[in-house]
């Protein structure tokens, strides 16, 4: 190829660069687009209703509630299911040796920190000092999230979230007793 013929396709492609530069600015001048002040349809958004009672006393069942108003004996077997959860790091035999975690035997109304031998976190081990008890409300925030109800604690498990098997556990602990607490009062 010689010089002229490089300089006739250098010269068609500028050529085209430009034909689309101002090809481009005189479609902008000529179908501008103007800004509305308001919408032209204002689409209605409902507010939100606020929350009802009922979705509110949803949101407040604790275990200790079911606790108190379901069937015993079927949270107690349905917590042996649970417990199955929590058997790799302790025992719940009466006389059982601590493992990872505690003995559960005889927990429940228990004071917090109850197994002799057992190195407790600093968190627990001050409930106990303070004379705290496993009673049936601790038991349901500790089973719900034990790291928010005791910042602080060696126990790694993130806890259960249902209610109805938090109500199943500590069903099922309650009847690890030679006498078993008094069930909470129904409201």
């Amino acid at each position: 190829m010689d010089m002229m013929e490089i300089n006739k396709i250098a010269g068609g492609v500028l050529t085209a660069v430009l034909v689309v530069l101002l090809s481009g600015f005189f479609a902008e001048v000529i179908f501008h687009e103007d800004k509305l002040e308001e919408p032209a349809y204002a689409v209605a958004v409902p507010e939100p209703e606020p929350a009802t009672e009922t979705a509110q006393a949803v949101e407040e069942v604790s275990a200790v509630m079911l606790l108190a108003s379901m069937d015993v004996a079927d949270l107690t077997n349905k917590g042996t299911k649970v417990a199955k959860k929590c058997a790799g790091c302790h025992s719940f035999d009466n006389g059982g040796a601590n493992k990872v975690g505690p003995n559960l035997w005889g927990l429940v109304n228990a004071p917090i920190g109850h197994a002799d031998g057992f190195g407790y976190s600093e968190v627990l081990a001050g409930m106990n000092a303070n004379g705290d008890q496993w009673n049936y409300e601790n038991l349901d925030g500790f089973l719900h999230n034990p790291k928010d109800w005791a910042p602080g604690t060696k126990m790694g498990f993130a806890g259960l979230k249902k209610p109805e098997d938090r109500a199943a556990i500590i069903a099922y602990l309650r009847s690890l007793s030679d006498n078993p607490a008094a069930l909470p009062a129904a409201n």
